[in-house]
């Protein structure tokens, strides 16, 4: 498991929560009629096929900036706001919110993925659901999980936990979403030519090239990046 996922688990504070979350992380597996599916391991999955962290190691990506856009969050709410916040549950969810999309996107080569046999029938949501039931995890972390595509979602934050995780999820996509299309344009308009798979840090560095130096300056960094 990857040493920043470790850190993050080591914060929570209640010690059968923590082990929950270690075994399902871990073990990011669903049996379905006797069946077991096994996806993509968590530290090289995407975050998405087509929007957000759309590359390898997107999803790993995510929930890392997740967790610091949350963790910000869970500050204002206490220090300015003077609310309460349960950090176990925001942390949890974070983590857990989209683990498995590991089972419902597979490899098609060139860095590029499509969907998996499981997720023609369900869901990322209703999969991680399911299984937080099954484990018996607490009700207020299933809603928190449950509830973290907001308006678009199965339901709506009802606490300030979850809350907290869809807004921190919101932000990260958006914002990670946006520079990769920056980026693409940024490309097409400096050499003509599409630049389609890049990873946020590739993204934010042609934007940065076109501060730095210009046009010029972006089409030399498409060049390294397309050498590299």
């Amino acid at each position: 498991m990857d040493s920043r996922l470790k850190r993050i688990i080591s914060e929570i504070r209640d010690e059968s929560l923590r082990g929950g979350i270690f075994d399902l992380i871990e073990k990011s597996s669903i049996e379905i009629e006797g069946r077991i599916y096994e996806g993509l391991p968590f530290e090289t999955a995407p975050g998405s096929i087509s929007h957000h962290h759309n590359y390898p190691r997107g999803l790993l990506e995510h929930v890392l900036s997740v967790t610091e856009i949350a963790s910000v969050l869970c500050d204002c709410v206490e220090e300015i706001y003077h609310g309460k916040v349960d950090r176990d549950i925001v942390i949890s969810g974070v983590l857990l919110h989209d683990l498995y999309k590991t089972l419902t996107y597979e490899e098609r080569g060139n860095r590029t993925y499509g969907i998996s046999p499981l997720a023609e029938r369900v869901d990322h949501l209703s999969l991680i659901v399911s299984e937080m039931a099954r484990r018996g995890f607490p009700l207020d972390l299933i809603h928190t999980v449950c509830a973290h595509h907001g308006h678009i979602g199965p339901i709506m934050p009802r606490t300030v936990e979850a809350l907290i995780c869809h807004l921190a999820d919101l932000v990260d996509s958006q914002l990670n979403g946006e520079v990769l299309k920056a980026a693409k344009y940024l490309v097409k308009e400096a050499t003509g030519e599409a630049l389609e798979k890049m990873t946020a840090k590739e993204a934010f560095e042609i934007v940065q090239s076109k501060k730095i130096g210009g046009w010029n300056q972006v089409r030399q960094t498409v060049k390294k990046l397309r050498e590299s």
